[in-house]
């Protein structure tokens, strides 16, 4: 099979190409250019499950960044297991073609405990007195010493939050190109988030992203140009556009009013109860699982919905087939924002009892995406609460606001205009200007084969 990197390029839409990416508008002038057709839900973890396996969400089961697991009764998000993708992967079909055939996959999601041969992913150390330590996790576990002692240690607080910056992205970089001359796989799947953090923080506004095209501009340079020195080929792609985006929706605190979620009080705080809930949302970007546990509430929560400004998509489980999310992972309704709007997870009706992980990065306690996690209230809070860090006391780095309409950008949603479509780019002419999400896969597999 022949060496091939697919390099994903988060965020990026054609309309981003040009004057602040010279390198990418040089490098597409002699390439192919496709749109695709943004899937549903337009989100990371199943845009890179449906990339990898040639099937839908509704197949392969990633719904969404994450879910309610209704055995449990909790809320889950960012889970890293690949056996969550329910699906046979490119990889594992490329084996049993070619038994010399090896993946690494640099941190792409679902990353963990795979049968890829090498792997990447963030992973920090919770400890035991509460601090959140950086780190990654790598197959082999050789991996991880080997990049932090010629890389330093993974810059997490650069990869999310309100400290995002460039530096994670060319960590990330740097690291595929130390594992590809080490190993040589013959496949790599390389993750670059740098595009996905300042167009949520500012829209396509290139006043203030103008710099950070720049800035993976020269990233992806470095790669194409490594991997064209090995006679690899090459399949820059994303996974969705981000559109702006000026209207929030709290969803859980329309179903709160109506007296349908579950509510408990902790330390005189706030704390959404899924379990005891008789509806409730898990928000993601422009999209929305709304799971009820009541069925007698499913007409009333319907009509409810269907009202709302900014939702333009009810989706029951029979048109949930139609969009290819037909899943038991799957809300009992799925609610597709329009083009300017996007869902909070957002429940409490005042900010003096919001829960304590509201003010904090915190992805895997919150019940639903928080792109606000990018901003900070001020940076004289934050810079506080590093010296009592360094001082060696106590400290909780609440310095998220609780303001929705902080964020400028958003994706997710399959109704947004053709300008901020996903975008592949090949050597490979083709006939479609538009492609299907699971198109691909035959793309990548193309690459391995022909």
């Amino acid at each position: 099979m022949h060496k091939t990197v697919v390099i994903d390029i988060v965020g990026l839409s054609a309309n981003l190409v040009g004057e602040h990416t010279p390198f990418l508008k040089e490098y597409i002038a002699g390439r192919h250019v496709q749109t695709i057709t943004p899937m549903l839900p337009a989100v990371t973890t199943a845009v890179q499950s449906t990339y990898i396996t040639g099937r839908w969400p509704g197949e392969h089961g990633i719904v969404g960044n994450g879910w309610y697991d209704r055995t449990d009764c909790e809320i889950k998000f960012w889970k890293q297991s690949n056996r969550l993708v329910g699906a046979e992967k490119i990889w594992e079909k490329a084996k049993q073609a070619d038994p010399a055939f090896t993946v690494s996959k640099m941190f792409w999601w679902y990353n963990m405990y795979s049968s890829a041969d090498y792997a990447v992913t963030p992973r920090p150390n919770y400890l035991a007195d509460g601090r959140k330590m950086p780190d990654c996790y790598a197959h082999p576990a050789s991996l991880r010493d080997e990049l932090q002692k010629e890389l330093g240690p993974f810059p997490l607080f650069s990869f999310w939050g309100p400290g995002s910056n460039i530096r994670s992205t060319q960590w990330i970089a740097d690291a595929t190109l130390y594992t590809d001359k080490k190993y040589d796989p013959t496949l790599t799947l390389v993750y670059l988030p740098h595009l996905d953090y300042c167009l949520q923080k500012y829209g396509p506004d290139f006043s203030k992203i103008s710099g950070h095209l720049h800035e993976i501009d020269r990233v992806v340079e470095q790669l194409v140009q490594y991997y064209s020195g090995k006679n690899a080929k090459v399949i820059l792609l994303s996974e969705y556009g981000i559109t702006p985006v000026d209207h929030p929706i709290h969803i859980n605190r329309l179903l709160r009013e109506r007296g349908l979620l579950g509510v408990r009080v902790e330390r005189g705080l706030e704390l959404l109860d899924a379990g005891a809930s008789k509806a409730f949302a898990v928000a993601d970007h422009q999209v929305a699982h709304i799971y009820i546990n009541d069925p007698s509430v499913e007409a009333d929560v319907r009509n409810l919905v269907a009202e709302v400004p900014g939702i333009v998509r009810v989706l029951d489980r029979e048109a949930q087939k139609e969009y290819h999310i037909d899943h038991e992972r799957s809300g009992d309704l799925v609610l597709i924002a329009d083009a300017k709007s996007w869902f909070t997870y957002y429940f409490w009706l005042d900010d003096v009892v919001a829960p304590d992980y509201a003010r904090v990065v915190d992805i895997h306690k919150k019940p639903g995406y928080d792109p606000v996690e990018l901003f900070m209230t001020s940076k004289s809070r934050a810079a506080y609460k590093l010296l009592r860090k360094k001082l060696g006391f106590r400290y909780v780095m609440d310095v998220i606001p609780l303001d929705a309409s902080l964020v400028k950008g958003s994706h997710g949603s399959v109704f947004t205009s053709q300008d901020y479509y996903p975008v592949i780019i090949t050597n490979e002419p083709t006939e479609k200007k538009t492609i299907d999400a699971v198109d691909v896969y035959n793309f990548i597999w193309k690459a391995l084969t022909e």
